[in-house]
């Protein structure tokens, strides 16, 4: 299977492909190489974006064997699946009208849409061209997460509470940048059913509290201070584990990867459009309620 990129100023693009083209890696992903990418389109206002294209495209193509297309017509002819991973996710659905009408297999980086109605308008449009999808944080899929919910597997999940590093950026509102990786995290423990949500934000530090339908809650702490590490803690029957991720043997990557490319040849994705569309509004709706001090019905 032949891969695409669109997108080169995200750090994922290097991470893949170092992944899926290198054959010499630890936790090298075989027969299912990068051949073909685009840089896209770079956000002039999002430093994130103009400040690395250039260093990212360079290390896409030169460090990794990647031969770089003018557009993305031009990719989608010679992938079988696609990576979309431009960073300024305001441009997503323009994107992906484009990308998904070829009917391929689409990753998604994050957050995959940044208002409920843009996630409706592109699973619309997935369905109409039958092309696989998936969006997700590395988060959800990290080694150590899915061994604390092995351990638990067989008894019923009570609640859970997530942390991790919580920057802010101007130009992809509020949570949407850095909360979709625990809003992923949490969502794969509890799944959907979240009927409201409350956000308290201080100048170092959220905390949102998600109160499902069956009375269970799940928490996200974002943190702009201190080590910067991903983690929680998962409550079942008369237990609970402790999950860091800052312990796996391979990285969140590797894990992550290992899930798209299932999607990619069986194309069935492991996240469900319903449970995609759940998690943009919670952050849709964590962001209202961080604006106007109340709590906000999904």
């Amino acid at each position: 299977m032949k891969l695409g990129m669109i997108g080169l100023d995200s750090s994922h693009a290097v991470e893949f492909a170092r992944i899926l083209n290198g054959g010499n890696e630890p936790f090298h992903i075989g027969g299912h190489p990068v051949t073909a990418a685009c840089a896209g389109e770079m956000a002039n206002d999002f430093d994130m974006s103009y400040q690395r294209m250039d260093k990212i495209t360079r290390a896409v193509t030169k460090e990794w064997g990647v031969k770089l297309y003018p557009d993305i017509p031009s990719v989608m002819e010679q992938a079988d699946a696609v990576f979309l991973e431009q960073v300024d996710a305001r441009i997503r659905v323009r994107q992906f009208e484009e990308i998904v009408s070829f009917g391929k297999p689409v990753f998604v980086d994050k957050p995959f849409a940044l208002s409920t109605a843009e996630c409706c308008r592109m699973l619309e449009l997935a369905d109409r061209y039958g092309a696989p999808v998936l969006s997700a944080s590395a988060l959800r899929f990290a080694d150590g997460l899915t061994e604390a919910l092995r351990q638990c597997k067989d008894h019923p999940i009570h609640g859970a509470d997530f942390f991790g590093p919580m920057p802010f950026v101007k130009t992809q509102p509020g949570y949407f940048w850095y909360g979709v990786h625990m809003a992923d995290m949490l969502y794969r423990t509890m799944g959907t059913g979240c009927s409201r949500v409350r956000a308290i934000h201080t100048e170092r530090y959220d905390l949102i509290t998600g109160i499902w339908k069956d009375g269970r809650l799940g928490t996200i702490r974002g943190n702009r201070v201190g080590n910067g590490n991903f983690g929680g803690t998962v409550f079942f029957g008369t237990h609970s584990g402790a999950v860091d991720v800052s312990k796996d043997s391979r990285g969140y990557y590797e894990s992550l990867l290992e899930a798209i490319i299932a999607m990619f040849d069986s194309g069935t994705s492991p996240v469900s459009g319903d449970e995609m569309t759940e998690i943009v509004r919670f952050l849709e709706a964590s962001n209202e309620s961080w604006q106007t001090g109340r709590e906000i019905l999904l």
